[in-house]
């Protein structure tokens, strides 16, 4: 294994998903705003979205408010879409997590979607605290919503 590889991967943390959805609907939940309002965020907590666009080189950016007023920013750039394959975003979640680059990859598998997320941190010492901060609970918690409205409109 190359040191580069290596590297990114001590500074990874990876969830991994199959969703019992074709990778097409997947996609769309995904990547379209109408439906990310319904699942970005855990339960209890309301998603607005203040810009998205959905290509290279674009931004994205969302509040998310929990009931007792407080609000997180979410926002992050575009760098790499490959349709129905891969979704490569740089993001940062304030005020908690930032300088981070979300991996998202899609396969199909027979009527099926194999989902796998990464969180990749600038460096391990980071990557070490966020997990222990539990920031996959978080993400943990927004996939089993995402896999509700799968559910739900399939």
């Amino acid at each position: 294994m190359s040191k580069t590889i290596a590297d990114k991967t001590r500074r990874t943390l990876t969830l991994k998903r199959t969703f019992g959805s074709p990778l097409e609907l997947v996609w769309i939940c995904y990547t379209q705003p109408e439906y990310i309002l319904k699942w970005w965020s855990p339960e209890g907590m309301e998603t607005k979205i203040i810009n998205y666009d959905f290509n290279v080189g674009s931004n994205w950016k969302y509040i998310m408010s929990i009931p007792n007023g407080l609000e997180f920013t979410a926002e992050g750039a575009f760098r790499e879409i490959v349709n129905h394959e891969k979704v490569v975003s740089e993001a940062n979640f304030k005020p908690k997590t930032e300088g981070v680059v979300l991996e998202v990859f899609f396969e199909k598998d027979e009527g099926k979607t194999n989902f796998t997320f990464n969180v990749i941190h600038p460096t391990e010492a980071y990557k070490l605290e966020q997990e222990k901060q539990g920031v996959l609970n978080g993400w943990d918690a927004a996939f089993d919503r995402l896999a509700e409205l799968l559910w739900d409109l399939t």
